[in-house]
């Protein structure tokens, strides 16, 4: 999972560079660029969440390994060239939504495994160590652009901003790993104790449970997700180069901070499921959504920002939002194996993972059509609604669903 999240979120960490590069993108182009992968992992993950039962994990993981290496390539192979045309961009970007796609078919999969006491700690331990592979590619793609990589000498370095650049090497890197995930899928996984044909699994729409819980993980893992995937250039747009500051020296680089919201989420994320299989999901959910609610006002406040000064202000607003994401992530994954029976569950996990995995697409695309201020605002709004839903039906005392 950390190799498929560095595919999904390998667009978010190239984009910013694609400028500096020769490209001349203008700014709803780079947005729409980053938000491709959400788009494409929504409707990948609808396929994938039927997936485990029918073929079984050590197929679905093995492949997908595979499979991860063709947007890679294409990526390696696209920066090179900064002729190369928008649609080509945007169809690679589309087809790195494979990666962050089969995280409806892995989760489910390991939920069946597990006991209820034990869903909240197991799914934190793989949700959070996967989810790491969006601040892993974030935080090691620039460092990689630094030098040649793997004695590629006859691959040369394009001239950026700031010297001899390696855009492509960010792309190739992690392809000889997903050739060992794959191995390691096909000789050591095991296939999920369950069997169920696609008609079956249908059931799971019945459940008016899904459909609140889908809500519930837009709010956690769409807004974590759309923002942690935009958060780049949200900050070159309103604070660095891109910004009203562009004349100033010593601006904030947006990539250089970009992995930390993907890393403080999915690190909440691993150590919050201990605490939710202890009180609970419900109640962490909650206090996720007041803390996202509370967070992303803040941080609307600073989206047009008078002095660089407020720039940290802004900043801690943003990690904070991350922090509490991760615990609502935590929280949602406990919840859902304790209020649904056990195959339910784990469809219904798939279908929530694949309608929140839409976050990148619609956040770019609100990005590029609306203020960022009004955006912030809205999703403050939701976070609202959401905790208002989480406590009377789930977390209050005598809540009908506790979990």
């Amino acid at each position: 999972m950390i190799m498929a999240f560095c595919v999904w979120f390998l667009v978010s960490a190239i984009a910013p560079k694609l400028n500096d590069i020769g490209f001349h993108l203008s700014k709803g182009q780079l947005y729409w660029l980053t938000s491709m992968p959400g788009l494409s992992c929504g409707l990948i993950r609808l396929a994938y969440m039927f997936l485990p039962p029918l073929v079984g994990t050590r197929k679905l993981v093995g492949y997908s390994s595979l499979l991860y290496a063709i947007p890679m390539l294409g990526w390696f192979m696209a920066v090179q060239n900064p002729n190369t045309s928008y649609g080509v961009l945007l169809a690679l970007a589309f087809a790195c939504g494979i990666g962050g796609g089969s995280f409806s078919g892995y989760m489910p999969s390991t939920g069946y495994f597990f006991p209820k006491r034990l869903q909240g700690t197991a799914l934190g331990i793989q949700a959070g160590i996967g989810n790491l592979g969006m601040s892993v590619i974030q935080l090691v793609g620039p460092l990689l652009m630094g030098f040649s990589l793997f004695g590629m000498t006859w691959v040369a370095p394009q001239s950026g901003s700031s010297g001899s650049i390696y855009v492509h090497n960010a792309a190739i890197f992690f392809v000889p790993w997903t050739i060992v995930a794959a191995i390691l899928a096909f000789t050591l996984l095991k296939d999920v104790p369950v069997k169920a044909n696609i008609r079956q699994q249908l059931d799971i729409f019945s459940n008016s449970n899904t459909w609140v819980m889908t809500a519930m993980y837009v709010m956690t893992f769409g807004i974590f997700s759309g923002f942690a995937a935009q958060f780049a250039l949200i900050i070159n747009q309103h604070y660095g180069k891109d910004s009203a500051f562009a004349c100033m020296e010593g601006l904030p680089a947006g990539a250089s901070y970009a992995f930390l919201g993907p890393l403080i989420g999915s690190l909440v994320r691993f150590a919050w499921g201990p605490l939710c299989d202890k009180f609970g999901g419900a109640i962490w959910t909650f206090v996720s959504a007041v803390g996202m609610a509370v967070t992303l006002g803040w941080a609307a406040l600073f989206l047009e920002p008078k002095d660089l000064g407020q720039f940290p202000i802004f900043l801690t607003a943003m990690l904070l939002m991350f922090f509490f994401s991760g615990i609502g992530n935590a929280g949602t994954f406990k919840q859902m194996p304790m209020i649904m029976p056990k195959r339910q569950a784990g469809g219904a996990i798939g279908f929530t993972a694949a309608v929140a995995s839409l976050g990148p697409f619609i956040v770019g695309v609100a990005l590029s059509s609306m203020s960022a201020s009004l955006w912030f605002w809205l999703c403050a709004a939701y976070c609202v609604a959401c905790a208002a839903l989480c406590w009377i039906r789930y977390a209050r005392p005598g809540a009908p669903f506790p979990g």
